[in-house]
């Protein structure tokens, strides 16, 4: 399935008033199967879904490290993904009984928005950058991403693992882009605690968790952190970083990682 259609609208520009074609993104229900049960649905752009599947998974401690899998195919055309792996049953089973919707722009759920529940170990990574070249990385944001360029309608994220190499993931759903970069970084057995990760919508307590989850050590964004999500990286050590336009930025906690 291709992630966009086109389709012919009616555009009013001025006085004027005509017909065009435009391209709009595709949105569906991905489903997730893991050892032949169905534990979850996420509503998704469809691209990159056995990254996202991984990544989510990865995200709610239902699967430890992507060497545990044994099987991953994208079937439906492309609306399931079905894994076989080792798997935590009782994070299943959590995710199932305690599971909220979050904030994000596709119904997802997740367990891990109370700080004091959060499975993660407190990050000690002692990666750090300077505000030079995140302020670059920012400016950049937008480059090579061809859902945004084309609809528009995307969130975006980058997770930045060497000078120059990055992984990209877009998504209707903000969430999602985060599970779809750490899921391709994961399948490439590539280790993201040297990592930094930057994406285009706000900081709320589900994007901070999951960059807690994976212990990325530096999240970043142009816009700003809600209160829980600062409380969440305060707890777990992440530098968490917003309104980085510029040179200027809000570093919220944890400063130490941004050389100046």
């Amino acid at each position: 399935m291709e992630p966009v259609f086109k389709t012919t609208i009616t555009k009013i520009k001025g006085k004027e008033k005509f017909e065009r074609e435009d391209t709009l993104v595709r949105e569906i229900k991905l489903e997730i199967y893991v050892n032949g049960e169905k534990v979850g649905a996420v509503m998704a752009t469809p691209v990159d879904q056995e990254a996202l599947a991984i990544g989510y998974l990865m995200s709610e401690n239902i699967i430890e490290k992507f060497s545990d899998v044994t099987s991953l195919k994208l079937l439906n055309d492309g609306m399931q993904v079905h894994i076989e792996s080792k798997v935590n049953e009782a994070n299943i089973k959590k995710l199932n009984a305690e599971g909220v919707v979050i904030s994000g722009c596709g119904k997802s759920m997740t367990a891990n928005i109370d700080p004091e529940a959060i499975e993660a170990k407190v990050i000690k990574s002692d990666f750090s950058i300077s505000a030079e070249r995140l302020s670059t990385a920012m400016s950049q944001f937008y480059t090579e991403c061809p859902l945004y360029e084309q609809t528009g309608c995307v969130h975006t994220a980058k997770l930045f693992t060497d000078e120059h190499t990055y992984f990209i993931g877009e998504d209707i759903a903000q969430h999602n882009t985060i599970d779809k970069v750490v899921g391709k970084a994961q399948m490439a057995g590539i280790d993201v605690s040297n990592a930094f990760l930057m994406v285009s919508g706000r900081l709320s307590s589900e994007m901070v968790a999951k960059a807690v989850m994976h212990q990325i050590p530096i999240l970043a964004s142009r816009t700003a952190s809600t209160c829980l999500g600062l409380m969440i990286a305060e707890k777990f050590g992440l530098t968490l970083i917003g309104f980085v336009r510029g040179d200027t930025m809000n570093v919220y906690r944890h400063p130490r990682r941004i050389n100046v």
